[in-house]
């Protein structure tokens, strides 16, 4: 993922980018509407230009938000600026996530997985639970290879074809759900899982919906 950090600047030079939702998604609202989540300290990785961050932090969380991106960094502080709510904003790779010397208690990771590479994927779970207190909740979303636009086959690397990269120029990864399972499984206490009806890029997607608990389980490794 290092090697798309130029094209994601490139991206949020200018705000709105293709994908920018500024409402929170659904799925996220109905979480914290119905209570399963409460104000705690929670971290949005890929946070973007914030807006999701900020829809927590106006919702009593204490937040971190980090992007691979210093424009997006850039622009989330901006618009929480604006908003007149108080989040700390990062801008710093995933791979370097257990350089993070904190601990929370809920993590939103909104359509990222699916730009982490399958055989990288097991070391950023890893990292996950390492800044996870004991009981936080982890909430991923990532496409399904269910997507119209999922392409080459193969057994475990799923990746669009050429022509169907995101604007931003990266390649995606689509996962099967029972892909995801077989990740997660091991990891995590799985409170909730279903395929979700998203958008990003002004596109209609399948989405992978894992919302989770970290145990004392989950604390051993693989």
């Amino acid at each position: 993922m290092s090697k798309d950090k130029e094209l994601f600047e490139k991206v949020y030079e200018n705000p709105e980018a293709v994908w920018t939702e500024p409402d929170p998604p659904k799925e996220l609202v109905e979480l914290i509407e119905t209570g399963k989540i409460k104000p705690c300290k929670a971290l949005d990785i890929g946070c973007g230009e914030g807006f999701y961050a900020i829809y927590l932090a106006s919702k009593g969380f204490d937040v971190t938000g980090i992007d691979i991106s210093k424009n997006a960094i850039r622009l989330a502080k901006e618009n929480a600026a604006r908003q007149g709510v108080k989040i700390k904003f990062i801008a710093m790779n995933i791979i370097d996530l257990n350089k993070i010397n904190d601990k929370f208690d809920f993590i939103l990771e909104w359509a990222l997985l699916h730009h982490i590479i399958p055989k990288q994927r097991q070391e950023y779970i890893e990292d996950i639970k390492g800044v996870l207190n004991k009981g936080g909740e982890y909430l991923s979303i990532c496409f399904n290879n269910q997507n119209p636009d999922f392409g080459a086959k193969g057994k475990n690397l799923r990746i669009v074809p050429e022509s169907a990269k995101m604007p931003a120029g990266t390649k995606l990864y689509y996962s099967s759900f029972e892909e995801m399972e077989q990740l997660f499984e091991p990891r995590f206490r799985i409170i909730e899982t279903r395929l979700i009806k998203m958008t990003s890029g002004k596109k209609k997607h399948i989405g992978n919906y894992f919302f989770m608990e970290k145990n004392w389980k989950s604390l051993r490794r693989i």
